[in-house]
């Protein structure tokens, strides 16, 4: 590397309510000299970042455009209903989108629900963000839906939430910019894979040093692999052959006698 040229870095992007922590803690424990960026962004705001270059990789909210950007699926969010701690829909575990007919249902601009049609009554005007739902939830104006990870990241003591079984769920995926399938956006897929340091699939890995300090590849030679066989005893040939005598020099196989 010469002295204009800048060290390698990984930028990757996330969406609210998606934690990466964990994956960012293995990758600083197998890539300690490559950095990782995090950058927050909104879930709509996301693909586009990703289009502009602004990340190598980020971990986004589906549906996204499967024509310029790859995506892996990881998971789907379960679906749940904000609401006061001292609200009725608290009586049971888990609701409906029916139980919620009667309610005002806030629908922020920032929504990440794929609604067909918005249960409840609407509200007289849409939040901006999220965040200002939130808000009006705590001040008794209306319930909001939103994934489970929201709902957390959003926590407050004044208000729960309970599942709402038959609602959209939000599926999260970690997605790049086709024509920029790098080494390092490799390295990241197989962390979010669970693949182990030595997996075979992507990167290859380094070529090991012999003793004398000359780099060797992981492949044996010809010579090297029947050599190592040659030292072993002959009843591993047998072994491999499954029987005895076919492979013998001396025998049907080998020179013909002089008569």
């Amino acid at each position: 590397m010469t002295g204009s040229e800048a060290p390698p870095s990984f930028r990757l992007a996330y969406v609210p309510g998606v934690t990466p922590d964990k994956w960012v803690r293995i990758w600083n424990e197998r890539l300690p000299d490559v950095p990782l960026a995090l950058t927050q962004v909104p879930a709509a705001a996301a693909a586009g970042v990703l289009l502009d270059g602004g990340a190598d990789a980020g971990l986004v909210r589906l549906p996204i455009d499967r024509t310029l950007l790859s995506a892996i699926p990881l998971y789907t969010e379960t679906t749940v209903v904000l609401i006061p701690r001292d609200h009725l829909v608290t009586a049971a575990d888990e609701v409906t989108v029916a139980d919620l007919a009667d309610e005002i249902v806030l629908h922020p601009l920032d929504d990440v629900l794929g609604w067909e049609r918005l249960p409840g009554r609407p509200a007289l005007e849409r939040p901006a963000t999220t965040a200002d739902a939130v808000e009006l939830v705590a001040a008794g104006i209306g319930v909001l839906l939103v994934p489970l990870s929201l709902a957390r990241l959003h926590h407050r003591k004044d208000l729960t939430y309970r599942t709402v079984t038959d609602a959209p769920a939000s599926g999260v995926a970690l997605s790049w910019r086709e024509d920029a399938h790098t080494d390092l956006v490799e390295d990241f897929i197989g962390i979010v894979r669970g693949r182990t340091v030595n997996s075979t699939r992507g990167r290859q890995p380094e070529p090991a040093r012999s003793k004398g300090g000359k780099q060797t590849s992981g492949k044996q030679t010809a010579g090297e692999q029947t050599g190592g066989a040659r030292r072993g005893t002959g009843g591993s040939h047998r072994g491999a052959s499954g029987g005895k005598g076919k492979g013998r020099s001396g025998g049907r196989g080998g020179r013909p006698r002089r008569h």
